[in-house]
């Protein structure tokens, strides 16, 4: 093997263990994103308050980093060494004049504010236990090592405004006590007082901010709904900042140019309807006139049929667009039909589960589950309706033990002027348009339709919308 072929299969091997390092760098951003996304707020409220408060906490936690990193450390271990150094130099003084402890006591209690006592030679005590936040005790131990430079035993901890400090000399064990003030800054906590204060008071008023600027877009997305759903919002108006009132200017045209357009053409429906009409009308006074014969009498069946196909043609055309949402029964509703079905003959049945008030509009989505149950009508002799209210929406289904739908042709069924060869929709003079009118009436509230088999052995028709 050359030196050629031995460089190659490094460069490879190099290669190859760069690429797992990236894909493994990857894998990990990934599992990091989905985490964070599982634990990051969804609300744009709780998100604009976390790109707020999120900096703020971390200025303020960077500000008090650097003042007791730096100032209250600075001044901690500036005092310490003060305490330190009128100790030593007491020390010094009972050097000099070893028979005056009496002078040493009264120097350090009227000028240098300290407690001194002479104890006999022993061993100093075991050390005791560390404070969490040993501050103090780290700067006088420091300092008592520099300056004096003898064995010393202190305490922190027993006495909560004093400070105890026992050094070790050739003749005896000076202790001494010292006001816990002289040697630790004690005003710390109105620093940290402001702090949090402030930033209580700058949180509060960018909750009380952020809530006020996020309404509109609030109430923006409501009209959105409601207009989705048939419902009219009369008070609704562009508010809050420049872009949401933008967004809801653009939203408010949009909806009149939809209006427009459906009001334009249901008013060109109209007069199609009123000239067909007329002829139609027309058609039936001269056959009534003619007289009757075999021939005529196909001819008004054709009529009729054609009488009947147009209007099937504008009720979809039309959807019932005119009718207001309003608070509707749905219990009575469902036993409305029931009894519409046993009329012509068709065991039924009705549950309703839940509160029955509903806001429809009552005309249209009675019409939604009349194609329903007379779909199923006209293919199977018994039929079972139920309803069921949640807090967010409102669920009909109506089963049958018919002969069903092909799964692969539930779809193709709510297409407009669409006849299936055996489909369940096609009777004499229909037209293809029931299901489809009924699932533009259940998407104009803001729902649905889906069939599915149903536990009757036949289809199941379900009606989903929101409450």
């Amino acid at each position: 093997m050359t030196s050629l072929d031995v460089g190659m299969a490094a460069l490879r091997s190099s290669l190859s263990a760069l690429r797992s390092t990236v894909e493994r760098g990857y894998d990990l951003y990934d599992r990091t994103s989905s985490v964070l996304k599982g634990v990051m707020p969804k609300g744009l409220y709780a998100r604009a308050l976390l790109i707020i408060i999120a900096p703020m906490v971390v200025l303020q936690s960077v500000v008090a980093f650097m003042f007791m990193e730096r100032h209250y450390n600075l001044v901690t271990q500036r005092l310490s060494a003060g305490v330190v150094q009128d100790i030593a130099t007491l020390i010094e003084i009972d050097k000099a004049f070893p028979q005056e402890q009496a002078l040493v006591r009264r120097i350090g209690q009227d000028k240098l504010g300290l407690v001194v006592d002479f104890l006999p030679v022993t061993e100093l005590p075991p050390p005791g236990p560390k404070p969490f936040f040993s501050l103090v005790d780290q700067a006088l131990s420091e300092e008592v090592r520099k300056q004096i430079g003898r064995p010393f035993w202190i305490d922190t901890v027993g006495r909560s405004a004093l400070l105890e400090i026992r050094v070790k000399l050739d003749n005896a064990v000076m202790r001494v006590f010292a006001p816990r003030r002289a040697a630790y800054v004690s005003n710390s906590h109105i620093f940290l007082a402001w702090m949090v204060g402030t930033s209580l008071v700058l949180i509060t008023v960018a909750v009380l901010f952020l809530r006020n600027q996020i309404r509109p877009i609030l109430r923006l997305a409501d009209a959105a709904e409601s207009f989705g759903k048939g419902r009219e919002v009369p008070d609704f108006r562009p508010r809050g900042a420049r872009e949401v009132r933008r967004a809801a200017v653009a939203f408010i045209e949009m909806k009149r140019r939809i209006e427009r357009a459906l009001e334009q053409r249901t008013a060109m429906l109209a007069g199609v309807s009123h000239d067909l009409r007329t002829i139609l009308t027309r058609f039936k006074l001269e056959l009534a006139l003619i007289g009757d014969s075999p021939e005529l009498e196909a001819m008004k069946k054709d009529v009729d049929e054609m009488g009947r196909m147009l209007e099937a043609y504008l009720a979809f055309a039309r959807g019932d667009l005119g009718e207001q949402s309003a608070p509707t029964d749905m219990g009575a509703f469902l036993e409305e039909l029931k009894a519409d079905a046993e009329r012509n003959g068709h065991k039924s049945s009705v549950n309703f589960h839940g509160h029955p008030i509903v806001t429809v509009r009552p005309a249209a989505f009675k019409r939604c589950l009349g194609n329903l149950v007379s779909n199923a009508a006209r293919h199977a002799p018994s039929i079972s309706i139920t309803g069921h209210r949640d807090h967010r929406w409102l669920t009909v289904t109506v089963d049958d033990d018919g002969p069903g739908i092909a799964p692969h042709l539930r779809e193709e069924v709510f297409k407009p002027f669409l006849r299936l060869d055996d489909a369940r929709n096609q009777d004499e003079g229909g037209t293809g348009l029931g299901l489809a009118i009924a699932r533009d009436i259940a998407r104009s509230h803001g729902g649905d339709i889906s069939l599915s088999d149903s536990p009757l052995g036949g289809l199941r028709a379900t009606v989903r919308v929101p409450i």
